[in-house]
C-alpha cells in the first residue's frame, strides 16, 4: 500500500501536466487556423482550411488573392449585391477576360444548375469571353451537361486540390493550365423529332 501511495501522488501530477499541455496545444492549434483564416493566404490556405469557411465570400476571397498570387493581371472581385453572377473577373494569359462564380459546397451537396446559367448569364455584362466555375466539392449531371452544351469551364475539388499543390510547388504555369482548360466537349443535345404523345395529338 505503501508503494501506491508513494506514486501516486507524481502520476497524477504528470496527468495533470499532459492535459494541461494538450488543452494549450489545442488551443495553439486553433488559434492558428483562425488566423490563417483571416489572412486567407494562398501559400498556408489547405483543403481542410477551404472546408471549414463559413461562408461563400470568404472563399471568393481566397480564390481571388489565389488568381492574383498565380500571376493573371486585372483580377476584380465584384460587388457581392451586384455581382450579376460572377464573383470574380480577371484576364488569361491569352489575354481574354473570364468571369469566375465561386461555389464552396461540401461534397454532399453538388452544385446544380443555377451555377451554370448565372455565369453564362453574365458574360455579355462582363464583355467576357470565358465562364468558369470553381468548387470546392462537385457538380451534378445536369450541371456538367449544361456547362459542355455553353461552353461553361467546371473546376471541382480534384483540380482546385491539383491546382493548390501546384501553386505550393511553385509550378504556377501548370496550375494556370487547370484554370484555364477548356471545357468538355459537348456531344448531346435535345432531339427535336422525339415530342410527347401530348404534343403530337395538339399538333
Amino acid at each position: 500500500m505503501d508503494i501506491i501511495y508513494t506514486y501516486l501522488g507524481p502520476l497524477t501530477v504528470w496527468i495533470i501536466g499532459l492535459l494541461i499541455l494538450a488543452a494549450f496545444v489545442a488551443g495553439w492549434i486553433r488559434r492558428r487556423r483562425a488566423r490563417v483564416l483571416r489572412e486567407l493566404n494562398p501559400r498556408k490556405i489547405t483543403m481542410k482550411d477551404i472546408d471549414r469557411m463559413e461562408d461563400g465570400s470568404e472563399f471568393e476571397t481566397y480564390l481571388y488573392r489565389l488568381l492574383s498570387e498565380l500571376g493573371y493581371e486585372e483580377v476584380y472581385k465584384t460587388t457581392g449585391s451586384r455581382d450579376f453572377g460572377a464573383d470574380l473577373v480577371f484576364t488569361d494569359r491569352s489575354g481574354l477576360r473570364n468571369v469566375v462564380q465561386a461555389k464552396r459546397y461540401g461534397l454532399q451537396s453538388p452544385v446544380g444548375l443555377g451555377a451554370v446559367q448565372e455565369i453564362y448569364a453574365s458574360m455579355n455584362y462582363y464583355r467576357a469571353h470565358k465562364s468558369i466555375v470553381i468548387t470546392s466539392g462537385r457538380y451534378t449531371d445536369s450541371c456538367d451537361i449544361l456547362a459542355s452544351a455553353n461552353g461553361v469551364s467546371l473546376l471541382d475539388r480534384e483540380d482546385l486540390e491539383e491546382i493548390i499543390t501546384l501553386f505550393k510547388g511553385r509550378r504556377a504555369e501548370k496550375a494556370m493550365d487547370i484554370v484555364e482548360r477548356e471545357p468538355e466537349p459537348f456531344t448531346g443535345g435535345w432531339k427535336g423529332d422525339k415530342l410527347r404523345k401530348d404534343d403530337k395529338k395538339h399538333g
